[in-house]
């Protein structure tokens, strides 16, 4: 069974799911790649958010306020093992820096993989938390991400991987 509460932040409201094991999404609206029909779970708000959530909350806030760089709430992603191994990758990658589909390929063993790393990459439940975000094209492009191309360039930006906007307004 899973929970679910909201979160509102500089990229738009967020939705946060847990399990009884751990922080299972992180799905922005208007994401490509949330599960289809209504959240899965019972929304919980008030006192009855559970420790999970509310830690992931905590920190979320922290991050965009540009006091956390890295996140330590328990996770529960769903997906494949091959899809582990990637978003593994992705919780390594330091703030503040980006890696290629072709990079973390390599990393998993086998530079052919890169379809392969950016199809799981595209499927993480977790964002920012997992930090698909931080993948960029092998000459640099920002490619896609899930939540858009906005939200990443903003997420880059704040993460100083690329250079903020001039007075960097919230995007939603």
């Amino acid at each position: 069974m899973s929970v679910y509460a909201y979160l509102d932040s500089p990229i738009g409201r967020l939705r946060l799911t847990a399990t009884d094991r751990g922080l299972a999404g992180v799905h922005m609206e208007d994401h490509a790649h949330v599960p289809p029909g209504e959240p899965e779970g019972t929304e919980a708000s008030g006192a009855a958010v559970p420790e999970v959530i509310a830690v992931a909350r905590e920190q979320l806030h922290e991050y965009f306020a540009g006091t956390r760089t890295t996140f330590d709430v328990p996770l529960d992603p769903r997906g494949t093992d091959f899809q582990h191994r990637v978003w593994e990758r992705l919780a390594a990658i330091p703030y503040g820096q980006g890696r290629s589909y072709g990079q973390l390929a390599a990393e998993l063993g086998d530079p052919h993989l890169t379809r392969a790393v950016g199809t799981a990459n595209g499927r993480n439940p977790i964002s920012i938390i997992v930090p698909c975000h931080r993948v960029i094209g092998a000459d640099g492009s920002l490619t896609g991400y899930g939540g858009g191309i906005e939200r990443k360039l903003f997420l880059l930006r704040l993460e100083g991987v690329l250079p903020p906007a001039k007075d960097q307004p919230a995007l939603f």
